[in-house]
């Protein structure tokens, strides 16, 4: 999957995930490969993914939004 995480002023991530866990306003959720088209508010706490050689990435924010849809991630960070 491909995934981008940006804020307002850097791209903090951009690259490919086998999974991403998020931390959605109704509670964290876990993205995979040919998941359903999402579109979800996200509340402070942590982003984890998986990059494709296995490397685990964590990222803390303070919310924002994150859209799934064909196989392609974006993370938008308040």
């Amino acid at each position: 999957m491909e995934i981008e995480i940006i804020t307002p002023s850097s791209q903090l991530y951009c690259g490919q995930a086998t999974q991403v866990n998020v931390p959605g306003s109704s509670g964290s959720f876990e993205i995979l490969e040919n998941h359903a088209p999402i579109i979800a508010t996200l509340q402070h706490g942590t982003i984890v993914l998986l990059d494709t050689t296995g490397k685990k990435h964590t990222f803390e924010i303070p919310g924002g939004v994150v859209e799934q849809s064909q196989n392609k991630i974006l993370i938008l960070v308040d």
